[in-house]
């Protein structure tokens, strides 16, 4: 589990001047925690930890000397510098389900014999223990053919006993279509012999 330093923020200095001083503000709040601590953290550090972790990633968070099993629950950028402005952290309690989400990445695109992948979700919402806890799904689509269709209830994380689905179970999550260039050819050529 990655770990990421933090200290509790001066509510007096605004965001907009630590984020000049190369910080990122962000909070952490939980049912343990008596009311939510504001953060800063080097913006350094969190751009290192969001290489591997993104939203519903799990973190060691250090704040003032004491550590909290934490979830990355937001993360806002700032879509003009590309840079992160806010996180936000919820800390986990163990025995307790927490909702979170997971990226669906789609690999091995190059191997697809014919048609093309359509991704149609991103990401699946679900609650889950913190020991059950998933932040990135790959889906392996080298052996799909046209036609198929891969649903929610047919991922890995769907059988997960610890895991509970707030996704719809049939959603689509991805489908492999023709190539609509070569459909559009041929119909062309039907024209023709029509005429």
């Amino acid at each position: 589990m990655n770990t990421l330093k933090a200290e509790r923020r001066d509510m007096t200095v605004k965001a907009k001047k630590l984020r000049r001083e190369g910080f990122v503000t962000g909070c952490i709040f939980g049912r343990e925690l008596e009311e939510s601590i504001p953060l800063k953290m080097e913006k350094s550090a969190v751009e290192r930890l969001l290489k591997t972790e993104g939203k519903g990633g799990q973190v060691a968070l250090e704040v003032d000397g004491k550590t909290y099993d934490a979830l990355i629950k937001e993360v806002d950028f700032n879509p003009l510098k590309g840079t992160v402005d806010e996180i936000d952290f919820q800390a986990l309690v163990s025995g307790e389900k927490v909702h979170s989400t997971a990226e669906i990445h789609l690999i091995n695109h190059e191997k697809l014999a014919a048609g093309v992948a359509q991704q149609m979700l991103h990401e699946v919402a679900f609650k889950a223990l913190p020991s059950a806890l998933v932040d990135k799904i790959q889906i392996d689509i080298g052996d799909m053919k046209v036609g198929d269709t891969l649903k929610v209830k047919d991922l890995d994380i769907a059988a997960d006993k610890d895991v509970d689905l707030t996704t719809d179970p049939e959603d689509v999550v991805v489908t492999i279509t023709e190539v609509h260039g070569a459909a559009a050819a041929e119909d062309d050529t039907e024209e023709t012999a029509e005429e």
